[in-house]
């Protein structure tokens, strides 16, 4: 790559293609593992009283 090529893609803050694709792949495996793990017991509970208090105020 160019001196040039590369003052220029500083100055647009663009990443190169090979720098994107390992970001994205890198990316995609950490989101894969936090999909896997599913929704704390907590956080349902947590949910479904919402629910319940919404559908009431709605009546």
């Amino acid at each position: 790559m160019m001196q040039n090529e590369i003052q220029t893609r500083k100055r647009r803050g663009r990443l190169g293609r090979d720098v994107q694709t390992k970001l994205g792949k890198t990316l995609q495996a950490y989101f894969d593992d936090v999909v896997k793990e599913g929704v704390p017991d907590r956080f349902k509970e947590l949910l479904q009283q919402y629910d319940e208090r919404k559908d009431k105020g709605s009546s």
